[in-house]
């Protein structure tokens, strides 16, 4: 009878588990297929924080509004991406950043920089943003960065490239 007892709460727990595991994968797939959909080339539209704060973003040297007009490349079939400032004015020289992405959990959007003559496994460093209003052509990463023990929020509208 013990054994009987033992098999019915094994198989009860196996079932358990094996219903988890696939509604996790499909979870986990149904996360793929949104982040697939930024695929393709983007712009920044305007970017959205609290102007007393002079917002130099992602290490760049550059203020937030050089980023507004930058075009963004993400290929999240092979985790890639880069971002081209178009420079001129106060912003400096244009160029191309190469990056590293990738979205976890479903909204958290992760990126690091790739230097020249690195790989992406050897720069640990890197950006965490949250990915919100997500449509076919639109979406908009918000970053809070600390200052004075409390955070900027900085919000980055991106659009389709070629969308008007």
């Amino acid at each position: 009878m013990k054994k009987l007892l033992l098999a019915g709460m094994l198989g009860t727990s196996l079932f358990a588990v094996s219903c988890s595991s696939v509604n996790n994968a499909k979870t986990a797939q149904n996360q793929r297929s949104e982040f697939l959909k930024m695929k393709g080339d983007w712009q920044i539209v305007s970017i959205d924080y609290d102007k007393q704060f002079k917002v130099k973003p992602f290490d760049d040297g550059v203020d937030a509004q050089c980023f507004v007009g930058s075009h963004w490349r993400l290929i999240p079939n092979n985790w890639t991406g880069a971002y081209t400032l178009s420079g001129g004015g106060t912003c400096g020289a244009g160029y191309t950043q190469p990056i590293k992405i990738d979205v976890v959990s479903g909204n958290t959007f992760n990126f690091k920089k790739i230097m020249a003559g690195t790989k992406a496994k050897q720069n640990t460093a890197g950006y965490t943003l949250t990915l919100t209003n997500q449509t076919t052509d639109q979406f908009s990463l918000e970053q809070n960065i600390p200052f004075d023990g409390e955070n900027v929020r900085v919000v980055y509208n991106f659009e389709r490239a070629g969308m008007k």
